[in-house]
């Protein structure tokens, strides 16, 4: 009598990869810890390595103080790195809250050195938010270094903020995020 062992549908993959995981949206948190807490139970701390909600650190302005706050880098995804095989993968889909692994057909597609690379440096760099009315002092090498005017306008996707200034009249100035530096002692 020969028992048939059970086809396997994921193969081990030979390193631990990272695989963007789908989650309902404000679950990420949730997904995490009961991922954590699974892996701990099951003692798969070997095969599932990280569990990660990407956040950035925004610096926003409100009623005239700083206030740095996490804001979620992808809202509705968990990060985790991990062999792929049938427990890892069974562990993922049946955690509360996930609704499945990136990738066609949910078939989990693992995410590229270059993509990892990138959003991971998008981690860690400091978001910076401007509002409307708040002094900037121009930065940038130029004629116009050392100005301090009123921001009019914001676009935070572009990273850019428009300033009026007085040179030739009235003109309005764009400025990179990285130009300009909050104003003090105005």
């Amino acid at each position: 009598m020969t028992v048939d062992k059970k086809e396997e549908k994921w193969e081990r993959t030979e390193k631990p990869q990272w695989y963007v995981v789908h989650t309902y949206s404000g679950y990420e948190n949730k997904v995490k810890v009961d991922l954590e807490k699974t892996i701990e139970n099951r003692k798969l701390q070997d095969q599932m390595l990280q569990v990660v909600v990407p956040l950035q650190e925004v610096e926003e302005l409100h009623n005239g103080a700083k206030k740095i706050s996490q804001k979620k880098l992808f809202p509705g995804y968990v990060l985790i790195q991990m062999y792929m095989t049938d427990d890892t993968w069974y562990v993922v889909r049946n955690t509360r809250g996930v609704t499945g692994f990136v990738g066609p057909e949910s078939k989990p597609v693992p995410l590229t050195q270059a993509e990892i690379d990138a959003m991971f440096a998008d981690v860690a760099r400091r978001v910076i938010s401007y509002s409307v009315g708040e002094l900037i002092e121009v930065t940038a090498p130029g004629p116009l270094q050392g100005t301090v005017a009123a921001v009019e306008s914001v676009d935070e996707d572009r990273e850019l903020l428009t300033i009026r200034v007085e040179m030739f009249g009235e003109t309005s100035a764009e400025f990179s995020f990285s130009d300009v530096k909050r104003a003090e002692n105005f």
